[in-house]
């Protein structure tokens, strides 16, 4: 967000890296991404879109899907171009302005991303715990305030991280490990003191991500209660079977972020590569499977949708 002083720092830009170890295969790796990237922009953009014009889609779970959409779509744009260039045109360059500001960005809507499926989470936990009080718990009002908290506390959290990695030079090495800025990744290059920086990066994740995934078990816990004490085998199954595509979201954002920890900490060393796929994995599925699994799941989006792209023909009413 803000630049560098680059005259206390030996490089002026930062290089972003592709794929280590593939380098040659660089083109042919283009194709997924570029169907990936692909599929996240229709399948975000068109889902807004069918919540955005359906008034009876105007509730909370629809909501809270298209807060997931715009987060997921937010990701989108600044990700995979930045792998595109690499992998297209060998463009690794990025200043430091550049970097932070796609650095902001990417944190901005991970930390968003984060806070929706926990808000999802409680949603389907009303709907299941207390079905006849749902709506007047969660009302357009409740909904409101729930995205402006969102909005508020990713702000309050990520603005400081680009203000703060200002004050760094960075003479060591320009070489990001990532095919995009992260925050952790750049700090690792700066040769002044970055103490203040790596205690403030893990309070952020700690604080949001952290706190929402234990929230997000909870939740189901309470659930998972609540669905036992139904008597009947059905209405256990249809119970469950409302959460489904929250539990694809959740395991979708945080299983390759936990995986990429452990690693980092625990696992054995391994190729460069395998870190990178495993971060990539973490940024670029979600956005993408997200999409898919709530109009698979979903009837009433898969219909408008279907309505959307399907003309009636002349006989018909």
């Amino acid at each position: 967000m803000v630049p560098v002083n680059s005259t206390s720092s030996i490089f002026s830009t930062f290089l972003v890296t592709g794929i280590p170890g593939v380098e040659a295969c660089h083109i042919w790796i283009s194709i997924p991404f570029c169907a990936m990237f692909f599929i996240s922009l229709v399948g975000n953009v068109t889902i807004i879109m069918v919540i955005w014009r359906e008034q009876t889609f105007h509730v909370p779970m629809y909501l809270f899907l298209a807060m997931l959409a715009a987060s997921d779509l937010g990701l989108s744009l600044f990700t995979f171009p930045t792998m595109l260039r690499i992998f297209w045109l060998d463009a690794r360059e990025l200043t430091f302005s550049a970097c932070f500001t796609q650095m902001f960005f990417i944190h901005l809507f991970q930390v968003s991303e984060s806070a929706v499926i926990l808000a999802m989470a409680f949603d389907r936990y009303v709907a299941i715990s207390r079905p006849l009080h749902y709506s007047s718990i969660l009302t357009n009002s409740i909904i409101t305030r729930i995205g402006l908290a969102i909005f508020v506390r990713t702000l309050t959290v990520q603005v400081p991280l680009p203000i703060l990695l200002r004050r760094l030079c960075f003479c060591h090495s320009n070489v990001l490990s990532h095919s995009y800025c992260l925050h952790p990744d750049i700090i690792k290059l700066s040769c002044s003191n970055t103490r203040i920086n790596s205690i403030l990066g893990l309070f952020v994740v700690l604080s949001t991500m952290g706190l929402d995934f234990l929230f997000i078990l909870l939740s189901y816990v309470l659930i998972l209660k609540t669905v036992l004490s139904i008597a009947s085998h059905g209405g256990r199954l249809k119970a469950l079977n409302t959460c489904i595509s929250h539990l694809c979201a959740v395991v979708l954002f945080f299983t390759p972020m936990i995986c990429l920890s452990m690693l980092h900490r625990f696992g054995p060393r391994l190729p460069s590569h395998i870190y990178v796929l495993v971060a990539n994995m973490h940024f670029l599925i979600p956005p993408v499977m997200n999409p898919i699994v709530y109009v698979v799941k979903t009837k009433q989006i898969r219909d408008k949708i279907l309505k959307l792209f399907i003309k009636k023909g002349p006989g018909e009413s």
